[in-house]
């Protein structure tokens, strides 16, 4: 297996880019399309933990709006052969001092390249 291809590399940053752009953005057509759509696919978030693409789309529709601008760091992209790709960053929002970090499993489909699996957290506050 090849790992970090050139140009898949590039084709899954373009897709990372474009669901970076619509979460800030809260394009909740984008974001719905960027996620596999299955009872496979899951999501687990900050507060929540959604099973099935079905509980994704219905998070994301009742999402806030607000204060999603965010900084990136340290983004790091790895693709395993033609069909399989990671993707994971640290963040950090512009209304708070707390580092997130973001994890994303991507794979190529019919339709193109969709996350199958996603992980946000935060770091705990230095005491």
């Amino acid at each position: 297996m090849e790992i970090n291809i050139p140009e898949v590399v590039a084709e899954v940053t373009v897709a990372f880019e474009r669901y970076e752009k619509a979460l800030v953005s809260n394009d909740v057509a984008v974001l719905n399309e960027l996620f596999w759509n299955t009872p496979h696919t899951l999501r687990y978030g900050v507060t929540e933990n959604l099973y099935g693409y079905d509980a994704i789309a219905n998070f994301r529709k009742n999402r806030s709006p607000a204060n999603l601008e965010r900084s990136l760091m340290n983004t790091v992209i790895t693709t395993y052969g033609r069909e399989f790709a990671t993707a994971n960053t640290e963040f950090q929002r512009q209304s708070s001092n707390r580092t997130g970090r973001q994890s994303q499993t991507w794979m190529r489909t019919e339709e193109g390249w969709r996350i199958v699996s996603a992980h946000v957290s935060l770091l705990a506050t230095p005491d």
